[in-house]
């Protein structure tokens, strides 16, 4: 990407009052492109954290300023919360003098499936492909289809790679369930990828839960290390279990994809 030093790049995630780690991938993604020296200015934002949505464009001091939120899918918080929060019009937004450029959403960027791929690679570095089955699993809910499109998304485009035996969306609130993850697979080998912007209460707790490979009621997963034992020995199979994809330092680049393929779009 050519340098923009007159330029700010603002990167809006959701953010959490019960978890402080879950703003950390994005501090550390920021962190990556500031050092890159491509911005005049890099600053974050959150829905439920500081700094708050409606204060971060006070924060920057460009007139041409760059908006990409951190979420996997496009949905309500990418196309209601954060448009009304940051007073957006539209893709483009005059404002007091200044251009505000409001990108696509990380997760629907064809890149994320390369991410999803090096994150099951560096998981499971030691199972044959030919006899493991990839599992992305989101949150889901019978309520917005748009909350399993992209998983189901990315499983269409990693299928077609024949990267693996398998490969399977699956969700913690509607079928296919994560929980019956053994049930929906064949292979010897099964590797799960939370696709999740952070590692939360989901990826620590409940989905450890639902695979089997913890007890409910015990410590968080992120107190006792549970990516680092893998694989795990769970109802006949070897398990490997992922971080959050979104923790993965390569979405660094997606986001800057997101602003290339803005620029690209609105040339």
């Amino acid at each position: 990407m050519q340098p923009k030093p007159g330029s700010a790049l603002v990167i809006a995630g959701h953010g959490s009052t019960l978890n402080p780690d879950s703003s950390a991938p994005m501090h550390d993604h920021a962190d990556a492109i500031r050092a890159r020296g491509i911005f005049g200015e890099v600053a974050v934002c959150f829905w439920k954290e500081e700094p708050s949505l409606r204060e971060v464009l006070g924060m920057v001091e460009s007139r041409d300023v760059y908006v990409v939120p951190d979420f996997i899918s496009e949905g309500y918080f990418t196309r209601t919360v954060i448009p009304r929060e940051l007073d957006l019009a539209g893709p483009v937004t005059m404002q007091a003098g200044r251009t505000i450029k409001y990108c696509e959403p990380v997760g629907s960027h064809p890149r994320m499936t390369g991410v999803l791929l090096h994150r099951a690679a560096e998981t499971a570095p030691d199972a044959p492909a030919e006899d493991t089955c990839l599992i992305i699993v989101g949150h889901g809910t019978p309520l917005n289809d748009n909350s399993a499109a992209a998983a189901k998304e990315q499983v269409r485009r990693i299928a077609a790679l024949g990267s693996y035996a398998e490969v399977l969306a699956a969700y913690m609130e509607e079928p296919p369930l994560i929980a019956e993850w053994d049930r929906l697979t064949r292979c010897p080998n099964v590797v799960v990828v939370p696709f999740f912007i952070a590692d939360g209460l989901h990826s620590f707790q409940d989905i450890p839960v639902l695979l089997g490979i913890e007890e409910e009621g015990l410590p968080a997963a992120s107190q006792r290390d549970i990516f680092r034992r893998n694989p795990h020995a769970a109802r006949g199979r070897r398990l490997y279990y992922a971080s959050a994809v979104g923790t993965e330092p390569l979405l660094a680049d997606v986001i800057l994809d997101q602003v290339a393929a803005f620029d690209a779009a609105h040339a």
